[in-house]
């Protein structure tokens, strides 16, 4: 039987109840499975007299068959972290708002382990980034959603000038740039005004966050191209985002933004598709 690594966040004091009864529910069909060590620790604080369950310390890697994500959209974005290059299967477990990237709510989780147990479920490989630094070693340079590039503390804007495999492109003159996955396209890049593209595009979006000149519009780029970044400013660092981590870089550091060589595999339920993903959860055509 399938292994499951489970990850989730501290401060569901609302579902908790929920949580608590699908790890009983789980444990109950015998499902072999370990818990992220500060979540399991999180749980057995807040329910007095809960049993420890076998802790997974992910930094020393998971050894799993597949993954199970209780939270929202961040949450997701962090089990990727862990476990995305090792490309497992990952199931969403909606317990935020939006939940963009899950796959149920944590009422109907049960019965979808039990359809990932038993091979009933679809699974979409998705896009990765990686990005390389020549100034700094990123501890996890990868992100599934997208890179952005942000100012820091000043309001002098960043000038990025940006090439393609290695042709120049242009000098955005802006707040920030947003790369970004399809995945990822409606995250910061739909606030920025970029493209929604479908999971399954080989392309990459790329969108000036208020940039200086009208003309500096989103473009959509093949996802085989490097989109390197030279950074200059008045100011003295920036920060870089992957997935909503932040690293603080010096002003002049270069940076190349790739598809990664592997992708995050996203448990979808049988009868889920990207349209219907778009109706629901965006509330298009209400």
């Amino acid at each position: 039987m399938k292994k499951l690594a489970i990850f989730g966040n501290g401060g569901q004091h609302e579902h908790l109840p929920e949580i608590v009864g699908l790890l009983d529910a789980l444990e109950a069909r015998h499902i072999p499975m370990v818990v992220e060590q500060d979540f399991e620790q999180y749980i057995r604080q807040s329910v007095p007299g809960r049993k420890a369950l076998p802790a997974l310390d992910a930094r020393q890697g998971v050894d799993a068959d597949a993954a199970l994500s209780l939270g929202g959209d961040g949450t997701f974005l962090t089990t990727v972290m862990w476990v995305g290059k090792r490309e497992l299967p990952i199931m969403g477990v909606n317990t935020g708002h939006l939940g963009y990237l899950t796959a149920c709510n944590i009422a109907q989780a049960v019965e979808a382990v039990e359809l990932l147990l038993h091979d009933k479920v679809l699974i979409d490989r998705r896009t990765m980034l990686q990005v390389d630094c020549d100034v700094v070693d990123i501890d996890h340079p990868y992100a599934l959603n997208d890179v952005a590039i942000l100012r820091k503390d000043s309001t002098a804007m960043l000038e990025m000038e940006t090439s393609l495999d290695s042709q120049p492109l242009t000098t955005y003159k802006a707040d920030g740039l947003v790369i970004c996955t399809p995945t990822g396209s409606t995250a910061y890049n739909l606030s920025a005004g970029g493209p929604i593209l479908a999971p399954s595009t080989p392309c990459l979006a790329i969108s000036p966050l208020s940039p200086h000149s009208l003309t500096m519009r989103p473009m959509v780029v093949p996802d085989t191209a490097a989109v390197t970044i030279a950074t200059r400013s008045r100011a003295t660092h920036f920060h870089v985002s992957l997935d909503g981590e932040a690293y603080t870089l010096p002003i002049g550091a270069t940076m190349t933004v790739r598809k990664a060589p592997f992708s995050a595999h996203v448990v979808q339920l049988p009868g889920q598709n990207f349209a219907a993903t778009l109706r629901h959860k965006l509330h298009w055509g209400l």
